[in-house]
């Protein structure tokens, strides 16, 4: 799961989540080279004609669009949502790709989680109200790691209200 608690000091936990990511780094570069060596096969007959120079461009144009398109790919999922849960304050913070950084404050005994089939940007969206505020955490994962969220963030914020351990 693209997600982990972990329990701090006096009965607080904290939640981070991230992006899924199935393709790292390393497998990226070995895609993009594999897509330069296949790409070129078609062009070792034409070696020492100008035909070549023709194709070649357009070739490597599209050996560019493919690193582009995974690089924004990478870009774009960049995204990091941190939630401090105590028993007094829950505090969500997200930053977002380009760094830009979004936060939402509440009481922790009048949060709650909410979680809508349909009607929200993705089946099973997860929100936080509070504070005269609705929230929206983890749209980007997927809809059972939604589903599996919304169930311990409702039974997270159910210890913070009794003040139980979690």
């Amino acid at each position: 799961m693209p997600y982990t608690w972990t329990d701090t000091a006096d009965h607080a936990r904290s939640l981070r989540l991230w992006p899924h990511r199935s393709l790292p780094r390393r497998g990226m570069a070995a895609f993009v080279l594999a897509t330069f060596t296949l790409i070129t096969i078609p062009l070792y007959p034409l070696l020492g004609t100008v035909v070549l120079w023709g194709l070649l461009p357009f070739l490597m144009a599209a050996v560019a669009a493919v690193w582009w398109g995974l690089e924004r790919s990478y870009r774009d999922g960049n995204i990091l949502e941190e939630l401090t849960l105590d028993p007094g304050h829950i505090h969500l913070t997200r930053t977002n790709p380009k760094g830009d950084r979004q936060e939402w404050d509440c009481n922790s005994f009048w949060a709650r989680a909410e979680l809508h089939p349909q009607g929200g940007p993705v089946p099973f969206y997860v929100t936080l109200t509070g504070n005269g505020r609705t929230v929206e955490i983890g749209a980007f994962l997927s809809e059972d790691e939604r589903k599996d969220l919304f169930n311990e963030l409702s039974e997270a914020l159910r210890l913070s209200k009794t003040g139980s351990p979690a």
